[in-house]
C-alpha cells in the first residue's frame, strides 16, 4: 500500500465523526419522542439515503417508511428557547432577555450592561469565535422554562472585575486592519471571578424575583448550561448547588420561585474535590425526589448514591455501596432506582451497565446482565430505554427495554462493511500495570492499515489527559477517537490511548492521584510503562520511534511528554495546547490542583522545562482560541527559543480552539510532521479535501 492510498484512508476516518451513514450504519439511534413517550421515530443513515422508522414499544412493533413530517415543528430561531407549551419563547438580546408570543415582544429585563447582563455565562466559555463560524452572534441563552410554562430560571452575569484579555485577529473577513477582541478571562489566583446571581421572571405576572443569596461562583459554565439548577416537579421552587472556591464543600439549595427565599437542603465537605459527579463535566448525579433527595457522593472511596429527608437534611441511609461507581440516574419510581453503573463487569471496569435497587439499600440486582458497555437513552414517561449495547469491538446493537432488561423492540445492529473495507481493525482493549507496578490501566491499542506481524512499526500515543473526562471509552467509539487513532493507524502507525491514574470512571483514590498535580498530565510515566509493557509481547512495535499527539488538554499532555520523558517520545504533536496553567481559565486549574496553589500551577508550566526538549515537536494553535489563549504555544515558543530549542510551529489565522473551519488541513500538517519524523518518509502529494460538519451533527454541538 502507497502512502498517498494510507491519506485517502486516514481521510475517510477523520471524516467519519462529521458525516453519520458514510462509514458505519445502524450504530447511532437518536429516538425522536412523539405520543408523549409511548411512541418514538428515528432515522438510519446510509450515506445520502435515509430510512425513518417509527417504534411502538408497547405493541413490540418497529415499522419503517415512516413519515416523521407531521411531527417535525418549522425550524425556529437557535438563538430562542420555547417553553413547553410552544406559546412563548425567550431570546437575548444584547445583555438584556426579551420574551416573544407570536408577534407580540416585551422585555424581561432592561437593566443589562455590559459585563453584568443577562443570560449568558462566562466569557471565558461562550466560544464567540466558534459562535461566528457557525453565523450565529452568540450561544443560544442560559435559562430554563419552570414544566407549567409559566416562569423562567436565568442568571444575571457579573464580570465587571474579571481580568481583561486580548486576542489579535490579523485578517478579519472584511479585509480591514487586524483587530483586537478583549475577554474577560480570570487566571487561578485571581482575587475576581465570574458570578451568577440566580432570578425567576414569571412570564404570566410580569415579575421577577431574585434569589436572596449571594451570587453563585462560576468559574467556568453557567450553572444553568451545566445542569447545576433546575425546577422542582410542581414550578413551585428552583433547586442549585453551590460550591465554595476551594470545590471541598458542596450544597444543595431550594430557592422558593415566588418570594425569593433561600435554604440549604443539605451540605457535604471533604478533603479535596467534592462534587455531584466524578466526571466534571457531567450532569449532576442528584435527585430530588418528593420527601427526599438522592446525593452522590464518593465519601466511602468510591461514588455512591445517599438518601436524605428533604426537609430536615438529615442523612437516611446509604443507598448504593460496593467496589464500583454510579454513572447517571436513569429513573426513579415505586420506591425503586435506576442508574448506570461501571466496575460490575469484571474484565472492564469502565463499561456501564444497568442496574436498580431498592430507596432502602435493599434488592440491588443487575438489569442487563452481560459483559457489554450500555449506553442509555430513557423514555419521557419513564417506562421503558433505549438500549445500544458494545465494546470498543463489537458494533452496537440497539433495542428498546422495559426495566426488567427484557427486550421489547429490537432495534438495530450497526453494519460496519465499509469501515472495513477502509482496511480499518477493531482496536484491542488492553490492561497493564500504572507506573507503580500494582495498579491496573487500562487503553485501546490499533493496529497499522496493512498490518503485518513480521514488519516493524512506529508508534504514537493518543493523550488526553483528564481528570475531569476519561480518554477512552468501553463502547465502539472509544471517546470520539475517529478524529485521532483511526487516522493515525491508517497511515501506518501503531496507535495507543489509555487511561492513566487520576482520571475519572474508577474509585476516589483513583482519581485522586490527579490532585494538585495538574503537572503530571493523567500520570504520564503510566503511559511510559505502558507502552514498555506492550512492546515486551508485540515485538512489531517499534519503541525507538515514538510519537504523542493531543489537543486541548492532550496538547499540553504532548509537550509535557515530550520535556519530562525525552528518552521516551521522539516527536510529539500539541495541537491548542494550554501549555501554561498559570495562563488558562481559572476554573480548569484551580479544579486540578487547588483554589491557592501557585507552585502546583508554575510545575504545570511546559514553558519552565522547555530546556529539556530532546525530540521533534510541532506546535499548533488557533490566534483566536478564545479557550485557550495562543500565548500559551507562544510563550513556550518563546522558552524554546531561549534555549536553543529546533521546533516547529503552525499558527493558524482566524482559527479558535476546534480549528472547525480548518480541520483537514490541520490535521494533515500533524500526520505529515508524524510520518516525517517516525516513518522517515516524505508525506505524499494527496492532499485531504475540506470537511463539511453534517447539519445533525452541527446542531448537536451546539
Amino acid at each position: 500500500m502507497s502512502t498517498a492510498d494510507n491519506y485517502q484512508a486516514a481521510e475517510q476516518l477523520l471524516r467519519r465523526s462529521a458525516s453519520p451513514g458514510e462509514l458505519v450504519i445502524g450504530d447511532k439511534v437518536r429516538p425522536q419522542w412523539i405520543d408523549g413517550g409511548a411512541r418514538f421515530w428515528y432515522q438510519v443513515r446510509d450515506g445520502a439515503d435515509r430510512q425513518f422508522i417509527v417504534v411502538d414499544p408497547d405493541a413490540g412493533t418497529r415499522t419503517p417508511d415512516f413519515d416523521p413530517m407531521p411531527f417535525i415543528a418549522p425550524p425556529g430561531n437557535p438563538l430562542e428557547v420555547p417553553s413547553p407549551d410552544g406559546k412563548v419563547a425567550v431570546s437575548r438580546r444584547g445583555h438584556d432577555l426579551w420574551a416573544r408570543s407570536g408577534d407580540r415582544e416585551w422585555a424581561l429585563t432592561t437593566d443589562g450592561v455590559e459585563d453584568h447582563g443577562y443570560g449568558y455565562g462566562p466569557d471565558a466559555t461562550s466560544y464567540p469565535t466558534l459562535m461566528q463560524k457557525f453565523g450565529l452572534p452568540h450561544m443560544p441563552p442560559a435559562l430554563a422554562w419552570s414544566p407549567d410554562s409559566t416562569k423562567v430560571l436565568a442568571h444575571r452575569t457579573d464580570q465587571r472585575d474579571v481580568r481583561q484579555t486580548h486576542l489579535l485577529e490579523s485578517r478579519p473577513a472584511d479585509g480591514s486592519a487586524p483587530r483586537v477582541h478583549t475577554q474577560r478571562y480570570a487566571y487561578p489566583g485571581d482575587e475576581s471571578m465570574p458570578l451568577a446571581e440566580l432570578v425567576v421572571f414569571d412570564v404570566a405576572e410580569g415579575t421577577t424575583v431574585f434569589a436572596q443569596t449571594e451570587p453563585l461562583l462560576m468559574p467556568e459554565f453557567s450553572p444553568l448550561m451545566a445542569g447545576w439548577a433546575w425546577w422542582s416537579e410542581d414550578s413551585s421552587a428552583v433547586y442549585f448547588l453551590r460550591r465554595t472556591r476551594d470545590q471541598h464543600t458542596l450544597t444543595l439549595n431550594r430557592m422558593d420561585a415566588r418570594t425569593g427565599e433561600v435554604r440549604v437542603v443539605l451540605s457535604e465537605t471533604g478533603s479535596n474535590r467534592v462534587g455531584p459527579n466524578q466526571f466534571m463535566y457531567g450532569l449532576p448525579i442528584v435527585r430530588v425526589l418528593e420527601s427526599e433527595v438522592l446525593w452522590f457522593s464518593q465519601r466511602d472511596g468510591w461514588g455512591h448514591l445517599y438518601r436524605y429527608d428533604l426537609h430536615t437534611g438529615q442523612l437516611l441511609g446509604q443507598v448504593t455501596s460496593g467496589q464500583w461507581l454510579v454513572r447517571e440516574i436513569l429513573h426513579v419510581s415505586d420506591g425503586v432506582v435506576y442508574f448506570t453503573a461501571s466496575g460490575l463487569v469484571a474484565e472492564d471496569p469502565y463499561r456501564r451497565t444497568v442496574c436498580r435497587v431498592a430507596l432502602d439499600g435493599t434488592g440491588f440486582a443487575v438489569v442487563t446482565d452481560d459483559s457489554l458497555d450500555h449506553v442509555v437513552t430513557v423514555a419521557p414517561n419513564g417506562r421503558y430505554f433505549v438500549d445500544s449495547a458494545s465494546t470498543v469491538d463489537t458494533p452496537p446493537v440497539t433495542a428498546v427495554r422495559d426495566w426488567s432488561g427484557r427486550e421489547l423492540v429490537s432495534l438495530e445492529q450497526a453494519d460496519i462493511t465499509r469501515l472495513l473495507a477502509t482496511g480499518w481493525t477493531a482496536p484491542e482493549r488492553f490492561c497493564v500495570k500504572a507506573a507503580d507496578g500494582v495498579t491496573d490501566i487500562y487503553g485501546v491499542l490499533y493496529k497499522p492499515r496493512g498490518f503485518d506481524p513480521s514488519q516493524s512499526y512506529a508508534v504514537v500515543d493518543s493523550v488526553y489527559p483528564g481528570p475531569q473526562v476519561t480518554r477512552v471509552d468501553p463502547c465502539f467509539d472509544p471517546g470520539g477517537m475517529g478524529m485521532d487513532a483511526e487516522p493515525l493507524a491508517a497511515l501506518g502507525f501503531v496507535v495507543v490511548a489509555l487511561d492513566g491514574r487520576g482520571t475519572p470512571g474508577r474509585s476516589k483514590a483513583f482519581l485522586d492521584v490527579s490532585y494538585g498535580r495538574l503537572s503530571d498530565a493523567g500520570s504520564l510515566e503510566d503511559h511510559v510503562a505502558a507502552l514498555q509493557q506492550l512492546a515486551a509481547s508485540r515485538p512489531w512495535m517499534d519503541l525507538s520511534r515514538v510519537g504523542i499527539m493531543g489537543h486541548s488538554g492532550g496538547g499540553f499532555a504532548a509537550g509535557r511528554a515530550m520535556l519530562a520523558f525525552p528518552e521516551s517520545f521522539h516527536a510529539g504533536v500539541a495541537m491548542s495546547g494550554s501549555h501554561d496553567a498559570r495562563h488558562i481559565g481559572l476554573g480548569w486549574a484551580e479544579s486540578c490542583d487547588g483554589a491557592d496553589n501557585p507552585s502546583a500551577w508554575e510545575r504545570a508550566s511546559n514553558a519552565e522545562i522547555a530546556d529539556r526538549l530532546e525530540g521533534k515537536l510541532l506546535i499548533v494553535h488557533g490566534e483566536l482560541d478564545d479557550t485557550v489563549h495562543v500565548d500559551h504555544a507562544l510563550g513556550l515558543a518563546d522558552a524554546l527559543i531561549s534555549a536553543g530549542k529546533d521546533f516547529e510551529m503552525l499558527i493558524v489565522p482566524g482559527a479558535e480552539h476546534l480549528f472547525i473551519d480548518r480541520i483537514a488541513y490541520v490535521r494533515t500538517r500533524c500526520w505529515d510532521f508524524l510520518v516525517r519524523s517516525l516513518m522517515g518518509v516524505e508525506p505524499p502529494a494527496y492532499r485531504p479535501a475540506p470537511i463539511l460538519i453534517d447539519p445533525e451533527v452541527l446542531s448537536e454541538m451546539l
